[in-house]
């Protein structure tokens, strides 16, 4: 039986993530976290999204809370970061185990940061060192995967599960509201492609321009895909560079938003 990965993703980290691990395992179903398609049974479920705000989308623990789980499944989890997994892995697995289930490895995958309103993604040299040692990561854990180990629950230093976690928790009530800061400047040419790639379906195009409408995730596909560098967040991200992964395109992301939709 084909192991399923469920996937989250915004500007490309987590499905190239998903894409290396499921390569890695010889096959997988690769499903995006929403949508209507039917959750596959397997007795190998894996889970691959971002760490925001310093632990797990809502997006994902609801998917996660609706999934049917069951005590006799091997679960497995990349969170992908940048560098401040925080105790994103330890909250999956206590929600597992709230289930009856079991995490039996978790692995943290640090890739260049996209959350651009805290600065860009670091020098060209930078990019490439990440993705190297993201593609040893993956490779690693996909072997302990396929050999179905358990007992790995990769975390971030003490100082980052104490405060991170509690800015987490301060922080995520208003994460659907945070998009008040998005705002257009006069490159945008209304392709619309922030609207096709936005997962939770927060933008519309209104009058040519988008409007964001408070169900914001903080994917920040829209800044990251924008072809023109019209959207911006803040005052300072005029000044930084863009970016999604280098080894996925628009059209997968705008793909995986009509694969939702069916």
């Amino acid at each position: 039986m084909k192991p399923v990965i469920y996937f989250y993703t915004g500007t490309g980290n987590s499905l190239w993530t998903a894409r290396q691990m499921a390569a890695e395992l010889g096959g997988a179903e690769l499903i995006p976290m929403a949508g209507n398609k039917p959750m596959l049974k397997s007795d190998a479920v894996g889970f691959v999204f971002p760490v925001h705000m310093w632990g797990m989308p809502a997006r994902v623990l609801n998917f996660i809370n609706k999934l049917e789980k069951s005590k006799d499944t091997y679960y497995f989890a990349a969170a992908v970061n940048a560098g401040q997994v925080s105790r994103t892995l330890i909250q999956l697995e206590e929600v597992l185990r709230k289930a009856g289930a079991k995490l039996s490895a978790g692995i943290s995958v640090e890739l260049p940061s996209n959350y651009i309103p805290w600065g860009g993604p670091g020098t060209e040299e930078e990019i490439k060192k990440l993705y190297a040692s993201a593609e040893k990561t993956v490779k690693e854990a996909g072997a302990y995967i396929a050999a179905k180990k358990s007992g790995r629950i990769d975390k971030g230093p003490l100082w980052q599960r104490i405060i991170f976690t509690w800015l987490y928790h301060l922080a995520f009530r208003h994460v659907h509201r945070m998009d008040s800061d998005f705002w257009v400047d006069e490159k945008c040419n209304s392709c619309g492609i922030c609207e096709k790639v936005c997962p939770s379906k927060n933008i519309r195009m209104t009058d040519k321009k988008p409007v964001w409408n408070h169900m914001c995730e903080q994917c920040l596909a829209c800044i990251q895909w924008c072809p023109e560098e019209a959207i911006q967040y803040g005052r300072k991200t005029p000044m930084y560079q863009r970016y999604h992964h280098a080894g996925v395109k628009a059209a997968d992301m705008i793909n995986i938003m009509k694969e939702q939709e069916r």
